[in-house]
């Protein structure tokens, strides 16, 4: 069952070939199973049992809904009523949250099975899944290498084949990256599609929620459930949302792929490279016009991010604190110990360096030089991508300029792991919508291509990418030992 697409278990399940009860346990075995991969925090088994038939009840009295009876995993960043929900980090290892985000509400409204919360880079900060307080999590196609962060155990999970559904977020490229380097595909939305309600912050105007799955028709399958309009996130847009599972057979001939030059040049993987311009060709056959194109403020994206989510880190954790929730300090001498005691022994390394950045570019005398120079080079990233779009229905490049790499390989070099996100970084800037999608290998490790797409069209980058695996099998492709 586990080699399924949710297609195929949506069907089995409403067909009687199986109940949800025997495929959650079917996840939850293998959940337990493969857990030196470390790619979960909080297993829910026997929850997610009552949930099963909960869901079989449904289904036999013809009240299901899309997902009723399907296994999800949830990164243990968005919010979930009494459960454990720590965003990897100490700070947060005794809270249980006392609400739902409204993804969690909206993909258990869908009928989803919760079977556990995923690990994660502390507060979403990382790119490799090493600055969890709860360790490192493995690459299924290769345990000694990173699977990509911050969501690297939503990724790990769906490529271990332990989850067919997992959520994400990505604020640089946290669901693009791990879905890279893990061979699965993963979506980020427009920003404002999916509710940031209950989803812990890391920078505001960059988080975005989105899915994991093993395919383009996976991810169309969950990002239905997850989008719309939620009245209790400001950010939350107000725009009808398209059924996605309907527009994936759409016709590509005539339409016209943008390839940046950017995206090719210095620091990309040779490799990596001749991967991604052999899905080019692909495309050119079925029809597709590929243009060259420019991204000219490509090369600022890195350092304007590295201003604009720090200083935003650096006011969203400002809440904890050690007084209302969270880590506590033992025995402080007064208030001024309590702070800094209780921050100082709960957050990691990672996570004190974007806070003491963030904290600086917003400092007096600091804020124009810094905050406010990279918010104007944002604008200019988001005029390159308008005027690409001008002229090209989508922007093809690669993910990630190389395949995953070893566990500790980059962790004495902060600048060498920001460079991991140099081609998912300016999407966020923009607030665009992109997606990886496997296309390849290079030394036995995924490679993933990168679509992007212009604001709200999550169904074209969907459809983009369901004709390539129609016509392709990367996207099935199992690392060893996880068959």
């Amino acid at each position: 069952m586990h080699k399924l697409s949710v297609s195929q278990l949506v069907d089995g399940l409403r067909n009687g070939d199986f109940s949800s009860v025997e495929l959650t346990q079917c996840f939850v075995n293998r959940m337990q199973k493969f857990n030196d991969l470390n790619a979960f925090i909080t297993e829910l088994g026997e929850r997610a049992i009552l949930q099963a038939t909960n869901a079989d009840k449904l289904i036999k009295e013809k009240k299901h809904r899309p997902l009723t009876g399907i296994p999800i995993a949830h990164k243990d960043i968005f919010c979930m009523y009494g459960v454990k929900t720590s965003c990897g980090s100490k700070m947060l290892d005794n809270f249980y949250a006392p609400y739902d985000a409204t993804v969690v509400e909206k993909l258990d409204q869908a009928g989803c099975v919760t079977i556990g919360r995923t690990n994660m880079d502390e507060f979403a900060m990382g790119s490799s899944n090493e600055s969890s307080y709860y360790g490192p999590v493995k690459n299924p196609w290769n345990t000694d290498c990173v699977p990509g962060g911050s969501s690297g155990g939503s990724a790990a999970a769906v490529a271990a084949r332990i989850a067919p559904l997992a959520t994400g977020t990505d604020t640089g490229g946290s669901i693009r990256q791990p879905a890279a380097l893990c061979g699965v595909t993963g979506l980020k939305p427009t920003y404002g599609r999916v509710s940031r309600y209950g989803l812990i912050a890391y920078a505001s105007s960059l988080d975005q929620g989105g899915p994991f799955g093993k395919s383009a028709e996976d991810c169309a399958y969950m990002l239905q459930a997850m989008a719309g309009f939620d009245e209790k996130d400001s950010t939350s847009l107000d725009k009808a949302v398209p059924d996605y599972t309907q527009l994936l057979n759409s016709t590509l001939k005539g339409k016209v792929i943008g390839v940046p030059e950017e995206y090719f040049s210095e620091g990309l993987s040779a490799e990596v490279k001749s991967v991604i311009e052999g899905a080019i060709k692909w495309y050119e056959q079925q029809g597709c016009e590929i243009k060259n194109i420019s991204l000219p403020n490509t090369n600022l994206a890195i350092p304007a991010y590295y201003v604009i989510a720090p200083a935003e880190c650096s006011s969203n954790l400002s809440r904890l604190d050690g007084v209302r929730y969270g880590y506590r300090c033992e025995d402080p001498k007064d208030l001024r110990d309590l702070y800094d005691r209780s921050r100082s022994e709960a957050f990691g390394d990672e996570v004190k360096r974007r806070i003491m950045i963030g904290t600086y570019a917003l400092s007096a005398g600091y804020y124009d030089a810094y905050y406010l120079k990279a918010q104007q080079i944002r604008r200019l990233i988001s005029e390159d991508f308008k005027k690409a779009f001008e002229h090209v229905d989508v922007i093809l490049g690669p993910t990630t300029p190389e395949p995953a790499f070893k566990i500790g390989e980059k962790t004495a070099d902060p600048v060498t792991m920001y460079l991991s996100d140099i081609y998912t970084i300016s999407i966020n800037l923009a607030g665009l919508p992109a997606m990886s999608v496997p296309c390849g290998f290079s030394d036995s490790l995924p490679v993933g291509m990168q679509l992007i797409g212009n604001y709200f069209e999550e169904d074209n980058l969907l459809n983009f990418a369901h004709q390539y695996q129609m016509d392709t099998d990367w996207h099935k492709k199992t690392p060893e030992g996880f068959e």
